[in-house]
């Protein structure tokens, strides 16, 4: 039996709306394997980084895991731990996770969420500007292609990039921010060739969910309740997830769930996760 691998990609303040209009080669052909399906953010939760990515990797709800902002102080991770920290922890298993802001993954605001993967890659920005995101995001892409590329067994890596939501923040939603899509797809297309070239990669079997947190207001900038803002969004490959299929309802803690059910782990009663796995087809008589 192929052994199953999950690759989750966390790009940053990237609007759906505009997605059609851009150069993505990579998220379409993600979608036409799977899926790209909106995220209705739930009205409790702000359209922050912070409380987003949290839910996003612990598949629990800002209500448990208690992210309210991007002060992660007096958050509640310890009991709902991000999925590289719990498959690591609990379940022995290879884990990865890299990028370059500071509270996901360093003690830094009331950090880190990612607490206890099995390998972490910290790589910080020169400056904070979108060019100096630019370049922090194409060295985590390096690192995560070296790592994943190297065969190494990790049965679930998260890869983080900011920089399409810092771009956002410096200059607004126009051509600039626009570019930095374009140059998020390209970094991704880089993980999928990773994975694909894996010197095992005969005998693997990857889920692949690539995922933003929020959207954005024209001029830059998230926090409120705009439609615009509220609207984020997931794609995903992988076995089972029906191409013809676009699934309804997504929500952000959806992505921990799926990852679990991907490696064929079913979470416990006490874990009470928020999120589900996402549709899957049903599996065909031997």
């Amino acid at each position: 039996m192929p052994t199953p691998r999950v690759l989750v990609v966390g790009i940053d303040g990237v609007r759906l709306d505009l997605l059609p209009l851009l150069d993505t080669p990579h998220l379409d052909g993600l979608a036409d394997a799977g899926f790209l399906a909106p995220v209705h953010i739930d009205d409790d939760t702000p359209t922050m980084s912070g409380p987003c990515w949290t839910t996003i990797v612990t598949g629990a709800g800002v209500a448990k895991h208690g992210v309210w902002g991007n002060n992660f102080s007096g958050n509640r991770i310890g009991i709902f731990p991000d999925f590289t920290t719990r498959l690591a922890a609990d379940y022995g298993r290879r884990t990865f996770a890299a990028g370059g802001w500071e509270p996901l993954f360093l003690a830094r605001q009331g950090g880190p969420v990612f607490a206890a993967p099995s390998r972490l890659s910290y790589i910080a920005p020169r400056e904070d500007t979108p060019q100096g995101w630019e370049e922090c995001d194409q060295s985590v892409t390096d690192e995560a292609v070296r790592i994943l590329g190297s065969g190494e067994d990790l049965d679930a890596s998260f890869v983080y990039l900011g920089a399409v939501d810092e771009t956002a923040h410096f200059v607004g939603c126009g051509p600039e921010y626009r570019s930095a899509i374009e140059a998020a797809d390209r970094r991704l297309g880089q993980l999928l060739t990773a994975v694909r070239e894996r010197p095992d990669a005969a005998g693997e079997e990857w889920t692949i969910v690539a995922v933003t947190d929020h959207g954005h207001r024209d001029e830059g900038g998230h926090g409120g309740r705009s439609e615009l803002e509220r609207t984020a969004w997931i794609a995903a490959s992988g076995p089972g997830i029906d191409p013809s299929t676009t699934p309804d309802g997504l929500r952000h803690a959806d992505v921990a769930a799926h990852v679990y059910a991907a490696l064929g782990i079913m979470p416990d009663s006490h874990w009470t996760l928020d999120g589900r796995p996402f549709p899957t087809l049903a599996p065909q008589p031997a």
